[in-house]
């Protein structure tokens, strides 16, 4: 029997589980093989080692990963893990296999940041993480030893650093839905010297982004084959953007071509839109320029490829077009506003906008029908 095809048999069989690299098949560590080394970088900017938790008498290791909704709603109980058994022994350890150039702007519509070591650090900040959390991405070496098959993906080691449990942390992505808390299980059961009831659990959630699935390189290339265009914008057009009668999340950019902040923060929203493009979000930007500036305007537009929806005054009368969108807007540009369906202001500034926290501001409004559980997760702490 082929190696692929014995790998798929035993796989079904519930014996071993396994990852597929580009036709590859990456097997999963084997129960009772020994904890692969690593020499990995952590948020905290040194360089981890499995020798550095040889005091502990169990190991957990997590891959894990910023990007992914299940692996961000299992945030919480990883760090209830790690607070839970800190004192009995146990150390518990984060990894992120994925290589964030393999991860598509359209698959990041449920974060923030992405997998990076600098993009960790400020999830692992604004989430407290208290756990090392370490960055495999580079070469994906530490993956491809352990398997990891989706995220989060634990492996559970005794004193020895034999592996005695692989698999997912509980039986259910929404906490509130677990009824099996299979990784304290296993913790459990290796703390009392006893054998783990069930070594092996089905993992759910994202697949490991290896570096020769192709992401953002590709992506691109698609972007850049749809088409860019320049609407021209009424007074009336854009009182009745205003009133956001779209049922989805909008942002709007207003911005010139001779705005240094404007130029600047451009590819941020262009970016937002990518990311959230497929979810109830909108991007809308708007020229505060006169309708004979067309030409400049679209030039930069192509430059930038905005295939988000754009437009330009349509009337010489500036201060009338501005009125029509908001009588209070006194002209400083850029000028971001973020409404909700029916109009309602989540956000507005002139001035440069964070786009960090304008994301997350984003995460926080947008409808929770398709993964529930995002909402609660980006409105709290």
């Amino acid at each position: 029997m082929k190696l692929a095809s014995r790998m798929a048999t035993l796989t079904l069989m519930g014996l071993i589980t396994a990852s597929v690299i580009a036709g590859e098949t990456v097997p999963t560590l084997a129960i009772g093989s020994p904890a692969p080394d690593f020499h990995l970088p952590g948020i905290d900017g040194k360089m981890h080692s499995l020798a550095d938790y040889n005091s502990a008498k169990i190991l957990v290791i997590v891959f894990t990963c910023d990007h992914c909704p299940t692996a961000q709603l299992y945030e919480g109980r990883i760090k209830q893990l790690a607070a839970d058994y800190e004192n009995k022994g146990v150390a518990l350890v984060a990894i992120q296999p994925n290589d964030p150039k393999a991860v598509r702007l359209d698959e990041m519509g449920y974060t923030d940041v992405g997998d990076s070591l600098e993009e960790m650090k400020i999830r692992a900040a604004y989430r407290n993480f208290n756990f090392p959390y370490l960055y495999d991405g580079a070469t994906q070496s530490v993956a491809r030893a352990y398997g990891p098959v989706s995220t989060p993906h634990a492996f559970i080691f005794d004193a020895q650093r034999k592996l005695r449990y692989q698999g997912r942390v509980d039986s259910s992505m929404r906490e509130n839905l677990a009824r099996i808390h299979d990784a304290r299980d296993a913790i459990d059961a290796l703390l009392a010297g006893k054998p783990v009831a069930n070594p092996v659990r089905p993992t759910m959630g994202c697949s490991i982004k290896w570096s020769t699935k192709g992401g953002q390189a590709e992506e691109l290339v698609r972007i850049n084959a749809l088409p860019v265009k320049l609407d021209m914008a009424s007074a009336a057009g854009l009182t009745a953007l205003r009133r956001n009668t779209s049922g989805k999340v909008v942002l709007v950019d207003f911005w010139t071509t001779w705005c240094g902040p404007c130029v600047e923060e451009f590819p941020e929203f262009e970016k937002m839109y990518r990311m959230y493009g497929k979810r109830a979000f909108d991007l809308v930007t708007v020229a505060a320029q006169f309708p004979d500036e067309r030409k400049g305007v679209f030039a930069f537009l192509e430059r930038q490829h905005a295939t988000s929806r754009n437009l330009l005054f349509s009337e010489d009368d500036t201060y009338a077009m501005m009125a029509a969108f908001d009588a209070q807007w006194n002209g400083g540009v850029p000028y971001t506003v973020l409404l909700g369906p029916g109009g309602a202001v989540i956000f507005s500034t002139q001035g440069a906008a964070d786009p960090l926290e304008l994301r997350r501001l984003i995460l926080r409004h947008l409808p929770d029908d398709d993964y529930i559980g995002q909402q609660v997760y980006w409105n709290s702490r």
